[in-house]
């Protein structure tokens, strides 16, 4: 009971932030989509990614190790839905990067401080910082459409998330002061994310929610599946296996909805998939932490 009311904790704020997006757009207020999406993409979500990889403090043992089996997981995962949409006739550039990537920071990482403490914190920062790398590089290729990956290196994400890699690596820390302003912007982000996804979702038909309940299952017992193998081939240690699972598994993330809206890709499924996944992982993640834990 205790788990299933830290999850709701967790996730309740993506529903009521979403549900300003959504109340302000029926209300027939002006919303600048465009605008909106532009700031978060360019400036807030860069910087919340790089603050987030700089601060981290991460046992150099644990790195090499988790770390790949995450790459390994992520890889499996993209292989498998990329050879579904092919079959099924959907574009790879709408549906791709949602369905392998998930919510690994807002909801991955304090499900993995509350069930394994703060050892589980620091495997589920590799975890995070693994993935955003290849997400806002591969990932954002793919919703880009393909083309130069010179002109996606120059993403303000991806440049972000290369360089928090680096003063991560490193230990690097910027000033003080500068620290504190990158931290203001970021923490711009997820509201702004979240207030955007509920705008979206004023627009969803209901004929999406049934696919957006399929593959978010879907979603689910494949990232399950191949966290769990890859975890056991790499003889993972239990907390760091459990986090594996757990973070690779999480529903899919905001911020696939705003690349979708950035790249003119297909916004609206992803919005479904974001709102469907996310209520699917109420149920779905307590169940899941009672194997792993």
């Amino acid at each position: 009971m205790n788990l299933l009311l830290t999850v709701l904790n967790i996730v309740a704020p993506v529903f009521l932030l979403a549900g300003l997006g959504f109340g302000w757009v029926r209300l027939g207020w002006d919303y600048p989509l465009e605008f909106v999406t532009r700031m978060g993409m360019t400036l807030a979500v860069p910087c919340l990614i790089f603050t987030a990889l700089m601060q981290t403090e991460i046992d150099p043992a644990a790195l090499s190790t988790v770390s790949l089996a995450t790459l390994s997981a992520y890889i499996a995962i993209t292989v498998v839905f990329a050879i579904y949409i092919r079959a099924v006739g959907d574009r790879q550039r709408d549906y791709l990067a949602p369905l392998t990537f998930g919510n690994t920071g807002n909801l991955g990482l304090p499900l993995a401080l509350f069930a394994f403490g703060e050892t589980g914190l620091s495997y589920g920062v590799v975890v995070f910082a693994a993935m955003a790398i290849y997400s806002f590089t591969f990932g954002t290729w793919v919703v880009a459409g393909g083309g130069s990956l010179r002109k996606v290196i120059q993403e303000p994400m991806v440049a972000a998330t290369l360089l928090g890699a680096l003063f991560l690596w490193q230990g690097w820390q910027t000033p003080v002061f500068l620290t504190n302003a990158l931290e203001l912007i970021g923490q711009l982000a997820i509201p702004l994310m979240l207030i955007t996804l509920g705008v979206a979702i004023a627009g969803l038909r209901p004929g999406r929610i049934g696919k957006a309940l399929w593959l978010s299952v879907f979603k689910l017992v494949v990232c399950v599946a191949i966290s769990w193998t890859i975890g056991r081939a790499f003889a993972l240690e239990p907390v760091a296996f459990g986090v594996l699972v757990l973070q690779v598994s999480t529903p899919v993330a905001v911020t696939s909805y705003l690349m979708a809206q950035k790249y003119r890709a297909d916004a609206d499924a992803v919005a479904g998939l974001v709102v469907v996944s996310t209520l699917v992982s109420v149920v779905a993640l307590p169940l899941l932490l009672a194997f792993v834990i």
